[in-house]
């Protein structure tokens, strides 16, 4: 059975679209939906059978957990067994937007979204179709990104169906996401909180209102319970194989041309190698970003079987960008 899309205005999103939609969430079944970060894949996250309609959509390990998408910071207090001063400050400084905080849960969280841990993840959504729609649903949203386990997060509908379709009940296509990587996830639950994630909030942001915090120093690797969602050695990643070049990539590009190769190639600023596939990519963290998974998708609509990518600069607004292309050239 092909999956129901219905087009909302994000302006205004449509109150029946809505309404259709929060109805599925509440009856246990699975809605796509935008955020300001990417496109997420929905279920009642109280509901344990219909949060492993999720895992089972997906493909995903039962040791990733999934974030709980909520419409206010007052729909955190029957979710958090403990909600500490520094989420409070993260909270009203940063939600509505991409931060997901990581504190101890509270019991009617199922273990199933946590993937047997004591600790949640949970944000609140900067889009007005997901307001709208967890203002509706009336119930928390576990929410990983709407596309199979390891492959490229989805920035539009298209992208959702391309890997979802006829395994989940609607979308609600509210065009492309703007933010075009996950949530900044943080761990609040120890005494010292910890950068589990890199995204669209960077760690100084967060440091300016709480002080020092610790970064995640090792990729999560093996069978046992992650903390957080995205640390997977092999993550966001396309169907062709992808190298990470520390130069331009042109001469790797025209070697795999001359060698009969589809490639696809995405140099910082504009460059062209005759015979390949290129995707000028911006030099600007944030507008970098927001181009990455659509670009990823749209090599891999055009059936290039090898793409190559500029590095871009070690510096720390480009944390968040080289996590997902470390993760997305890795053969684990």
């Amino acid at each position: 059975m092909n999956t129901e899309v219905l087009i909302v205005d994000i302006n205004s999103p449509d109150p029946g679209s809505i309404s259709r939609a929060a109805e599925l969430l509440r009856q246990g079944r699975l809605v796509a939906f935008p955020t300001e970060t990417v496109y997420g894949l929905g279920a009642n996250a109280l509901d344990s059978d219909a949060v492993a309609r999720i895992f089972e959509a997906k493909g995903r390990p039962a040791f990733n957990p999934v974030i709980v998408h909520v419409a206010d910071v007052d729909a955190v207090k029957q979710l958090a067994a403990e909600w500490p001063d520094t989420a409070t400050q993260l909270a009203e400084r940063f939600w509505p937007g991409p931060l997901t905080l990581v504190v101890k849960k509270a019991a009617r969280i199922p273990d199933i979204v946590t993937a047997g841990g004591l600790t949640v993840g949970i944000r609140v959504p900067a889009h007005p179709v997901a307001l709208a729609l967890l203002k509706e649903a009336g119930v928390p949203v576990a929410a990983p990104s709407a596309n199979r386990s390891t492959e490229v997060s989805p920035t539009r509908a298209e992208h959702v169906l391309k890997g979802l379709d006829g395994r989940i009940a609607m979308v609600l296509d509210g065009g492309p996401t703007t933010g075009g990587i996950e949530s900044t996830v943080l761990d609040l639950s120890r005494e010292i909180p910890r950068l589990l994630r890199p995204g669209l909030i960077s760690a100084e942001q967060i440091e300016e209102v709480i002080g020092p915090i610790v970064r995640l120093k090792e990729r999560e690797s093996g069978d046992s319970p992650l903390p957080s969602p995205g640390l997977m050695r092999r993550h966001y990643s396309p169907q062709a194989k992808v190298e990470m070049v520390v130069d331009s990539g042109r001469q790797r590009v025209e070697e795999l041309v001359a060698n009969r190769v589809s490639v696809g190639w995405m140099p910082m600023g504009h460059n062209h190698v005759p015979g390949a596939e290129t995707r000028p990519m911006p030099s600007e963290a944030h507008a970098y970003a927001a181009q990455l998974y659509s670009t990823l998708h749209a090599l891999d609509e055009a059936g290039v079987n090898r793409i190559i990518i500029q590095r871009p600069p070690n510096e720390p607004e480009w944390l968040a960008v080289i996590d997902r292309l470390t993760r997305a050239a890795s053969d684990e």
